[in-house]
């Protein structure tokens, strides 16, 4: 035993003679130089993240967003941003969808409907945005008509950014030429219309109003709202009121202004992109569109546009319901890329950018301190202010659970009315049926 201590003892005095050699022979480390003041340390890691977009409107949007992405990498320059632009609303949630059940990594952030947040939580696309609000009040800066479809269940999905209203636009210098004023009711409306229309024989030259339907269900609700029923309860995604006796008065109110009135084409109208340009030509002295259009359809009219909600079916009232796309961050990207994500929505939706973004497009300034910023352009584009002063008649956008199937329920059957195949009654209490069914899942 005493030998095998006095070797430990031998092995370790070695051992620390040697360390004392290395050391005295290896040069002491250069000193770090203090961060220059206003330096916070460290450049983070590059990051790259790709943004989908929808390009679905008279407007110079991708333009516009690769300016936004070109100023906010110039402030963040270690994070990347690619727009990558797609025809429609539709288009990138379907490139999602697609990616995703493919195995696919999904971009970082999209734009995406504002109604399509129920079927993004569903399919589990999408994160909350609580995480990353510091401040509450935060939120309060945005339009309520914008934020009623961007939280469910006490938590936040999405940020309004692009985002509009169903619009009526008027030809203002053929209303004065009739000694017409701007129409406040049904009848006004159907009157006016019809008052416009122009016939050369037996071809019209000249609608009074074209109403697209070929997507319907945005355009219609205005009708039904003016009504007295809008087609969806606001406080629950799981009741449609398709067959509701107002609902049926609204669509039989869209067949008239061409079977009574003469003041627009027959059946489906599926002029959505074909509509601005109608306008400005003078082929139609009246349309309904998004406040989206705006800019375009400034820019080509040659006579006084004016812009409003529309009427109502009594005398002074008048509706409109949101629309338009929110920023969503994908649930399937990298959390490095979703923080980057978050970094570019609190850029997009700085006063001053939102400001920007609706004067040149038309979509409605989502933040009052935005509007704020606008005084010279309301004063100058006057039709901007009126469609900003809308909102107060707006109510909710048609948003449920299962929103593709009912949609498509309800499109059908509205569609089926328009085109005479069947009577407003039957096709309205045919799409309540078929809607209920595809919500009950849901109700369980």
């Amino acid at each position: 035993m005493m030998t095998h201590r006095r070797t430990l003892s031998s092995l370790t005095v070695l051992l620390l003679l040697l360390g004392l050699a290395v050391a005295a022979c290896t040069p002491p480390p250069a000193p770090q130089a203090a961060p220059a003041e206003g330096e916070t340390g460290p450049a983070a890691e590059p990051v790259e993240i790709e943004v989908f977009y929808p390009v679905a409107v008279d407007a110079p949007i991708a333009q516009i967003l690769q300016g936004y992405a070109e100023a906010f990498m110039a402030e963040n320059p270690d994070i990347t941003v690619k727009p990558v632009f797609s025809g429609g609303y539709g288009d990138v949630k379907t490139t999602i969808q697609t990616t995703v059940e493919g195995g696919g990594e999904p971009p970082a952030l999209a734009v995406m409907l504002a109604v399509d947040i129920y079927d993004l939580i569903n399919g589990d696309l999408i994160v909350p945005l609580d995480d990353y609000i510091e401040d509450r009040a935060w939120l309060d800066r945005f339009v309520p008509a914008f934020m009623a479809n961007s939280s469910f269940e006490g938590q936040v999905w999405s940020i309004p950014f692009q985002r509009s209203v169903v619009t009526l636009y008027y030809n203002a210098d053929l209303l004065a030429e009739a000694g017409l004023e701007p129409p406040d009711s049904w009848q006004s409306l159907g009157e006016t219309a019809q008052a416009l229309t122009l016939r050369e024989g037996d071809q019209v030259v000249r609608w009074g109003i074209e109403w697209p339907s070929g997507w319907p269900y945005w355009l219609f609700q205005p009708l039904a709202i003016g009504s007295g029923r809008n087609i969806v309860d606001p406080g629950d995604p799981l009741t449609v009121y398709f067959d509701h006796p107002d609902v049926v008065e609204a669509v039989q109110y869209y067949i008239d202004l061409s079977g009574v009135y003469g003041a627009t084409p027959p059946g489906v109208q599926a002029v959505w992109g074909q509509a601005p340009s109608d306008f400005a030509s003078g082929a139609a002295a009246m349309i309904v569109h998004s406040s989206g259009s705006l800019a375009g359809i400034l820019e080509q009219a040659d006579f006084q546009v004016g812009a409003m909600a529309v009427p109502g079916q009594e005398p002074g009232t008048y509706a409109t319901v949101p629309g338009g796309g929110n920023l969503y961050i994908l649930k399937g990207a990298p959390q490095a890329e979703r923080d980057a994500a978050w970094q570019f929505i609190e850029f997009l939706t700085r006063p001053e950018n939102v400001a920007d973004f609706s004067m040149n497009t038309g979509y409605i300034a989502t933040t009052d301190e935005a509007a704020e910023l606008m005084g010279d352009y309301f004063t100058q584009t006057p039709q901007a202010q009126a469609i900003r002063e809308a909102l107060q008649y707006a109510d909710a956008e048609f948003s449920v659970h299962n929103l593709g199937e009912v949609r498509n329920i309800f499109h059908k059957y509205l569609q089926a009315a328009y085109n005479g195949e069947l009577s407003p009654e039957e096709a309205m209490a045919k799409a309540q049926e078929e809607a209920d069914a595809a919500l009950a899942p849901f109700r369980e």
